[in-house]
């Protein structure tokens, strides 16, 4: 079940794996295909030795593997080139991973040299910040919820752990048999201090059963209207590769179903003064926060722990001269 408004996309807010690629993306989510402001998410697959380059516009950008590793070059507003090497990951169930991000109005070129795929997690924004590398090793892994509602959130670019000027995103990963994205909540309103506005993407890759790599896995989002003429409804099942696109409205659950472990990619931003992430839990489900301090968190978390250090210093950066010689 999947309804809308008129200014909404015309295929819903459901995005079944391969529906939205473009070009050379998997995946290519954009303010206009997403009829909002701020928010948008690609997926690039890159063959080994190949390389892309795109113009950053009027948005910030985080490059993520999502598997593999790749070299990430900005070149700035103001004539700097910068170079960062990114050590990835095998898959987003097995580690945290390093990502480098980029401003507005620069251009950014990938090169894989073993191929990948890498998530480009962007929002249109008004100040243009360094370009920056991140280590895994500065990722904040987090616990939330317990029981059944237990999750893992990778903190990379949460509001209050890398400087952004719009862009919020996390990761997080959901044991098979769990449900995440709970108790449903909402940040469509912006009201100082309680609740912020902000669009939300959520991509999602799920884990094939243990031991049968060939029996794939599924999970299902849901998201019910909120009121005040916010009308999102959604419930979507969803595979690796799918997205949801929430303008408003209350998202949760998130469903892992059992035997398959659920990986989703939040990707946040919104028109506030202010980058935060502040939420209001739905009434009628908001009591099972406190029946967590009761339960354990779930022993099959976490998946796995940031790394105690970066197994190597990312390369400096790099004047265009010093790329010239």
């Amino acid at each position: 079940m999947t309804t809308h408004t008129d200014t909404r996309p015309a295929d819903g807010f459901h995005l079944p794996a391969g529906s939205a690629a473009s070009g050379p993306y998997a995946l290519d989510v954009d303010p206009e295909r997403a009829g909002w402001g701020y928010s948008s998410l690609r997926v690039l697959p890159l063959a080994a030795g190949s390389e892309h380059e795109f113009a950053a516009g009027d948005s910030e950008w985080i490059v993520l593997p999502l598997s593999g590793g790749c070299t990430v070059t900005v070149e700035d507003a103001d004539g700097g080139t910068h170079t960062f090497e990114l050590h990835g990951r095998e898959d987003v169930f097995s580690g945290v991973t390093d990502f480098a991000y980029a401003p507005r109005d620069a251009r950014v070129r990938i090169a894989g040299a073993a191929g990948g795929r890498f998530a480009l997690t962007g929002a249109r924004c008004e100040r243009r910040l360094p370009a920056r590398y991140g280590p895994a090793s500065g990722v904040p892994v987090e616990l939330r919820g317990s029981g059944a509602c237990s999750r893992q959130v990778n903190n990379f670019a949460a509001a209050d752990v890398f400087e952004a000027d719009r862009l919020i995103a996390v990761e997080v990963l959901t044991p098979g048999g769990n449900w995440s994205s709970y108790p449903p909540h909402k940040h469509d309103e912006c009201r100082p201090g309680e609740e912020s506005e902000l669009e939300e993407v959520y991509y999602f890759e799920i884990a094939p059963a243990a031991g049968n790599p060939d029996a794939p896995g599924l999970g299902y989002q849901r998201v019910t209207p909120s009121g005040h003429g916010k009308g999102t409804d959604v419930l979507a099942e969803v595979r690796s590769g799918d997205v949801v696109l929430i303008p408003d409205g209350w998202h949760g659950p998130s469903i892992a179903a059992p035997g398959h472990d659920m990986y989703y990619l939040n990707v946040m931003a919104g028109p506030g003064e202010e980058r935060s992430w502040l939420i209001c839990d739905h009434p009628d489900h908001a009591w099972i926060r406190g029946s967590w301090a009761d339960q354990a968190v779930d022993p099959r978390l976490p998946l796995y722990t940031a790394p105690s250090a970066a197994p190597s210093a990312p390369r400096p950066a790099q004047t265009q001269e010093e790329d010239d010689r």
